[in-house]
């Protein structure tokens, strides 16, 4: 198994919860999992803890970190200031060629819904080309590692709480409102994406007494 797909299957594989958090995870039992050596199992287990996919468990091994209530309100209020703000910014850039191809994010998510780490990553991409003409350099760059930290949670929401569907008509309610220049319902409504999907999650979490 090449590098690369090593690091997404470990990081799909924890998106599903296969390796339960809190236990610590060793290369060499990885790396007899995967059928592969430690070095690439080192380096896969290395990006992801830099990603917060993992986190120490001591003596030099990691774990899957638990999911909190308290850090999925955390950020959920970052992204609820931020990601409006990045759009805002950039509406005034917005055209039908970036429109169109968020579009085509969405049509793609909506084939790859058998597959949640695939489905995040679309849904990212049709958020960030939304974002991306903000002119914001170090905005954006936030909004990429905010990303990577909110991914596992995402796809927690996707897999265990069925809540693609409803993540889904609102993108498609949100690309509705930009290309018909209702631009304070699109930022209403993605305020609100924001808040439900957080809102759902933490009650689930908290449910569970993480």
């Amino acid at each position: 198994m090449q590098k690369a797909d090593l690091y997404l299957q470990l990081r799909d594989d924890i998106r599903r919860r296969r390796w339960p958090a809190g236990r610590a995870l060793k290369q060499q039992e990885l790396a007899d999992y995967y059928q592969t050596s430690r070095i690439p199992v080192r380096d896969a287990m290395s990006r992801l803890a830099a990603e917060g996919w993992l986190v120490s468990a001591g003596k030099a091994s990691l774990m899957v970190p638990p999911l909190s209530a308290a850090e999925a309100l955390e950020l959920c209020l970052i992204r609820s200031q931020l990601e409006p703000l990045a759009l805002r910014q950039a509406l005034p850039q917005l055209n039908q060629a970036i429109l169109g191809a968020a579009e085509d994010c969405l049509n793609a998510a909506d084939a790859a819904a058998h597959d949640p780490l695939l489905h995040g990553e679309l849904n990212w991409q049709f958020h960030q080309l939304l974002y991306q003409p903000c002119g914001m350099p170090t905005l954006l760059q936030l909004l990429q590692q905010l990303h990577l930290k909110v991914a596992m949670y995402l796809g927690f929401q996707q897999v265990e709480l069925g809540y693609a569907d409803k993540s889904a008509a609102e993108h498609r309610a949100l690309l509705q409102h930009l290309r018909q220049g209702r631009h304070d319902a699109a930022l209403e409504l993605l305020q609100q994406h924001i808040g439900d999907a957080a809102a759902a999650l933490q009650r689930h979490l908290q449910h569970d007494g993480s």
